[in-house]
């Protein structure tokens, strides 16, 4: 495996055109960074209005919780509300747009010219890739989610209550427990699908092409430079680089809180460990510590190590529910479950005229929200692993295997929870709140203490390797895209992801604040990411032609 540490910097374009019609050296002039106090290697103004704002916002919250609380609460009913047939409608424009890339003749086009050649093998690649992409969503959903769509309207309730779903079209009918489940299914596999990857794969790909084939910075300004011009190097490429960075740090931040009350919620079942605010604030610092030495060691030294424990110990988890639990039926399900996804994936991505309001903009919208947010991260930090790969391949990859492998684990979480209803009457996993789930439904099974704590170890390490990988995407982007930016801003950026899970947990609002907040942000971003669109098609038809 090629060493590619995050010390070898911007890397060069081997071979390509340069669609750029100034001189990079230009660009790079202007968004020099500036060394400034304590070694911090600062690009003004993204860093210093990113900084301030952040800090900004912690005093808010703590000084004036309930305040905050309130407002948040607000802009979470306000967006969702106004704004989900543009989530939904956006998020089915970069699934369209990924598809194209991969029959159309630009999928031949190289990340980083004609005889790059991949950095990662696909073992690491993807280690990191999951780690970073989705470990926490996939630990606290991956029971969860498919039970609250089984017991509830758009389940179908057959098995309790008989109720239909206030979505006609798709509501089983009231008995119909098979409906329900793959109407569950469905509703789950959608939110985990090829519509999350796609908006990573749009942030990702854009990225590669404009540094490894164009030697642009790699910050997501870069990726406008078709559209803009020089004008990335001002105040536009300013605004969308700020814009990056509150994304990236408020989506990171509500899966840290996530992840907090996870295993806080294990470590109670387990050794009776109080739930509360207190522990949930003892857990975020902790591990952010923990996260501050993987992030000064640096991508190969810290984040690529953790990765790859935490795929190990995954696949144990996973293979072990697999086999314990009724293993033919997880096997048919996955199969049956993927035929349901793909029946109802035309009604559930339907933009207009939807009756299932609570459905549409609780959760999808959240969700598209999510993953927009976190797109600046994790495409960021795919882009950096991928390089050698065609278009083709990178897509591929980014998009269709890592759906089957969500695909993979929410049928076998997800089934054997359900499984342990209707089969055995067991319904602890049902009742419990969501972050509980996980460990009521691994109650159900053989050696459940062991088996949770190791649930409870990958939270966590998940939880740290999301901080650590954050962070550096972070302070690559305030470094104008500089890979090998000072240790302090690292650290710097870590303490604040942290600061701000707490001071949103501790706000009136909760975790509900955590959500108010990617929403927010996650907004302006959809439009960065629609205009990314069309500047990667720029990109790859010009490289083509040179070719």
């Amino acid at each position: 495996m090629t060493d590619t540490s995050a010390s070898q910097g911007i890397p060069e374009p081997e071979g390509s055109s340069q669609i750029i019609e100034t001189d990079y050296e230009i660009g790079q002039d202007n968004i020099e960074t500036q060394i400034g106090p304590f070694g911090l290697d600062i690009h003004n103004p993204v860093f210093m209005v990113s900084g301030v704002c952040i800090i900004a916002f912690v005093f808010y919250t703590l000084a004036l919780p309930e305040q905050a609380g309130a407002a948040f609460s607000w802009m979470f009913s306000a967006v969702t509300q106004g704004f989900d047939w543009f989530f939904l409608s956006a998020a089915n424009i970069f699934v369209l747009f990924c598809l194209l890339l991969i029959v159309l003749p630009v999928g031949s086009v190289r990340l980083g010219g004609d005889e790059a050649t991949p950095d990662y093998t696909y073992v690491g690649w993807f280690a990191m890739l999951f780690a970073a992409g989705m470990g926490i969503g996939l630990m606290f959903y991956g029971v969860s989610e498919p039970m609250s769509h089984f017991a509830s309207s758009l389940g179908g309730t057959a098995a309790e209550d008989g109720a239909r779903s206030d979505w006609a079209p798709l509501g089983a009918a009231a008995g119909d427990e098979q409906a329900a489940v793959r109407l569950a299914f469905a509703a789950t596999i959608f939110h985990w699908g090829l519509h999350p990857w796609a908006i990573y794969a749009v942030v990702a790909l854009a990225l590669a092409l404009f540094s490894y084939n164009k030697g642009l910075p790699l910050t997501i300004r870069s990726a406008f430079y078709p559209i803009l011009g020089d004008r990335v190097w001002g105040w536009p490429g300013h605004v969308i680089d700020i814009l990056a960075v509150f994304a990236t740090l408020f989506g990171l931040a509500t899966s840290l809180g996530m992840g907090a009350t996870q295993a806080n919620a294990g470590l109670n079942e387990l050794f009776g460990v109080p739930i509360g605010s207190t522990t949930e604030v003892i857990l975020i610092s902790g591990i952010t510590a923990v996260a501050l030495i993987s992030v000064m060691r640096g991508l190969d030294g810290g984040v690529k190590v953790l990765s790859e424990i935490n795929m190990g110990l995954a696949a144990l988890l996973l293979f072990f529910v697999l086999f314990a639990g009724p293993t033919l039926a997880i096997l048919t399900g996955f199969v049956d479950y993927l035929a349901a996804y793909l029946t109802y994936l035309p009604a559930l991505s339907n933009p207009v005229g939807r009756e299932d309001t609570n459905f549409m903009q609780g959760w999808t919208s959240f969700y598209w929200a999510w993953w927009i947010s976190w797109s600046p991260f994790v495409g960021m930090f795919i882009a950096r692993v991928s390089r050698g790969r065609t278009v083709r391949e990178f897509i591929i990859c980014v998009l269709l295997i890592p759906s089957l492998v969500c695909v993979l684990w929410m049928s076998v979480f997800g089934g054997v929870a359900i499984q342990q209803v209707l089969q055995d009457g067991y319904t602890a996993a049902q009742d419990a709140p969501l972050e509980l789930k996980l460990f009521k439904m691994l109650d159900g099974l053989p050696l459940a203490s062991i088996t949770s704590f190791i649930g409870i170890i990958l939270v966590i390490v998940f939880f740290v390797t999301s901080s650590d990988s954050g962070s550096l995407v972070i302070d690559t982007i305030t470094a104008g895209g500089k890979v090998d930016a000072p240790v302090p801003q690292r650290v710097f950026w870590c303490i604040f992801e942290g600061a701000v899970a707490i001071v949103l947990l501790l706000s009136a609002g909760g975790l509900q604040s955590l959500q108010s907040m990617v929403i927010s942000t996650g907004l302006p971003f959809t439009v960065v990411l629609l205009a990314m669109c069309v500047a990667i098609w720029k990109g790859l038809q010009a490289e083509r032609r040179a070719r």
